[in-house]
């Protein structure tokens, strides 16, 4: 629980340092006034926000729908595809489309959520010394510079790291939460529902558009689902309940007391909050627990990129396993770099909190409301959840979905398009890899033609070949076609190995296949010859590491030991070029072509000794 609250709960747990800040901000292009009924409003629309979307959305509901044991969006995604309802598999593919648009969202919340975390905190120097404006922006940039580059350490050593200091800082806020409501203890009615209703409906024309900064205290809630698979569900609900949650609560009704006593503490009532003689700590305090709230947002991108990676929605990347216990803590190096310098664009081009956070919520209430709109097909679909009942918990909690999802529109001029370009850019290159790969695995296909026809011919000495001691094993999709690679080699060189696997690497929509259910053998007819085909099952937070899947292989089962300690590996590799054919619109086909370059190495990737791994390469018009 420690490590979850080091890794988990750093966004969610920062909110309070901007959220009461935002909703009463002059500039923002609807203010709310400050008056005694609208802070007892906007602290119980808080409340009840965080209540109902992150408690009971995602604590109670999202993360009992889980894919063996992890979370986010795109495990979401998966169950969709093993529990389509009879008849919905037109809805269930609308679905998974809107659920990979809410998966590019939440990359778009990856690269705000550091910027404006940090941006915030360190502004808690204007409280402390105006003349040290200027240093803001250039210490937010080194501060995550440092993040970034920490990030190879893993999620655990992280945790172990940053768990302790997020301790600290929930007792410290909730701490001064009190204080504040011990100066104004009728705050306290703000946890009636009554002053949320009252504020929304009675000062609807006010409320509707604050409900757009609002949504910044629940910023972090798709993280804690992303992230499940890190700690696991038990960890984050208790740390949410027990220690999260009643802190934020109290900083929040703190802050109101503060602002009831005072309309110009409204301007940064987070440090406000704080005595003079601990403002400065605080700052120090409070940048180190927004640089442990990015942290939350970072992991989750890696959760979700290796996860669409293994479901076919990205290329293959390079994963790095970061834990020998816990195999769902990764590191993606690329995800990573493209972060920070996306981050680091953000903070120049923006330069504070306040103009970060219009375009904040959009991502935010986006990937909310699709993971509502997917977690309730699921019940249906996997749980048999009576109609009615689906009905009474997704209406309401939809209409307050789709409630912060308006509000945010209004702000799409003053930068909420931000979020929504980023997200409809990741949209557009996972749906157009998946697409190149159906093209180019058709094309493909043809080209390698049947394996039992291509063995055939072997028999029958089409062409001459000599067999030549040794195992070979060429790496294909599947048990239908012959490798590419194989097929040069016969024709090319004449040659054939005395023994031969063909070996194929599935991935399971699970996260972790057992180890004795990771190899089928298969002997095609052809035992005497020496070939057999063989599938290495993984799941998709797995990385396939074929020679160890080979030495599961029973000797047995392929007449006698392979030699995989001089066996030698072959990898069909395919250069893709645009062709006239209209598969594609030409820019998508561009766009497919240049997604292909950051694949990540084969032979790395599949765990082969790069000196007995040989590459044939093919080329292949989109």
């Amino acid at each position: 629980m420690v490590g979850a609250l080091g890794v988990v709960f750093g966004d969610i747990g920062t909110s309070p340092i901007y959220t009461l800040q935002t909703v009463f901000d002059p500039g923002d292009p609807h203010p709310v006034p400050v008056s005694r009924d609208n802070v007892f409003g906007v602290v119980s629309l808080v409340f009840w926000s965080v209540m109902i979307i992150v408690t009971v959305t995602y604590v109670l509901l999202a993360m009992r729908a889980d894919n063996e044991g992890e979370g986010g969006i795109m495990a979401l995604i998966t169950l969709l595809r093993r529990w389509v309802a009879p008849g919905g598999r037109r809805t269930a593919l609308v679905l998974s489309a809107l659920g990979i648009f809410g998966a590019s969202l939440f990359f778009g919340d990856s690269m705000i959520t550091p910027a404006i975390s940090v941006l915030s905190a360190v502004e808690g120097l204007k409280v402390v010394q105006p003349s040290l404006a200027e240093l803001v922006v250039p210490i937010t940039a080194v501060i995550i510079i440092g993040l970034f580059l920490v990030q190879r350490r893993g999620t655990a050593a992280v945790g172990r790291m940053f768990g302790p200091v997020m301790i600290v800082w929930f007792v410290t806020i909730g701490a001064l939460g009190v204080a504040g409501i011990a100066e104004h203890p009728e705050i306290l009615k703000a946890l009636s529902p009554t002053h949320a209703l009252g504020f929304l409906f009675g000062h609807f024309e006010i409320a509707f558009f604050a409900l757009a900064a609002i949504v910044l205290a629940v910023t972090g809630a798709e993280a804690l689902y992303a992230d499940m698979g890190h700690f696991g569900r038990r960890a984050i609900t208790r740390g949410w309940l027990f220690l999260v949650f009643p802190a934020c609560t109290l900083s929040y009704l703190g802050q109101g007391a503060l602002i009831l006593d005072d309309p110009a503490h409204s301007s940064a009532p987070f440090f406000l909050l704080v005595p003079g003689w601990g403002r400065l700590p605080m700052v120090i305090l409070a940048t180190a627990a927004t640089v442990i709230a990015s942290q939350a947002v970072i992991t989750g991108a890696y959760s979700v990129a290796a996860q669409a990676a293994q479901l076919g929605y990205l290329p293959r990347l390079r994963i790095a396993h970061t834990s020998e216990s816990t195999i769902g803590q990764i590191y993606v190096p690329w995800i990573n770099w493209l972060l920070m310098v996306s981050v680091l664009t953000l903070v120049f081009a923006f330069r504070s909190s306040a103009a970060l956070a219009f375009a904040f919520g959009m991502a935010v209430t986006g990937t909310i409301t699709i993971t509502t709109l997917l977690f309730f097909y699921v019940a249906r679909a996997r749980w048999h959840t009576p109609m009615w009942l689906i009905a009474l918990g997704a209406i309401p909690l939809l209409i307050v979905d789709l409630l912060f999802v308006a509000a945010n529109l209004t702000k799409l001029v003053h930068g909420a398009w931000l979020p929504l370009l980023i997200g409809l850019t990741a949209f557009t290159i996972m749906t157009t890899w998946q697409r190149g790969r159906e093209i180019v695995t058709a094309d493909r296909e043809q080209r390698e033609g049947s394996l039992r026809v291509f063995i055939d011919q072997l028999q029958d000495g089409v062409p001459a070949t000599v067999t030549v001691p040794g195992t070979a094993v060429f790496l294909n999709r599947g048990k239908e076609t012959a490798p590419l690679a194989m097929r040069a080699n016969v024709e090319h060189n004449h040659v054939r190995h005395q023994q031969v696997v063909f070996l194929s690497i599935k991935t399971e929509p699970v996260p972790r296949v057992p180890v004795d259910q990771r190899i089928t053998i298969d002997h095609l007819d052809y035992r005497e010859d020496g070939i057999i085909h063989v599938t290495a099952r993984y799941g998709y937070m797995e990385t396939p590491d074929v020679p160890a899947a080979l030495a599961l292989l029973d000797p047995a089962e392929t007449e006698g030991p392979l030699d995989l300690a001089q066996a030698s590996y072959f990898l069909s590799t395919i250069e893709l070029r645009p062709g006239p054919a209209p598969t594609m619109a030409r820019w998508r086909k561009r766009l497919f072509i240049a997604t292909s370059h950051i694949t990540a190495d084969a032979a790395e990737y599949f765990g082969l000794p790069r000196d007995r791994t040989v590459i044939m390469g093919s080329q292949i018009e989109v």
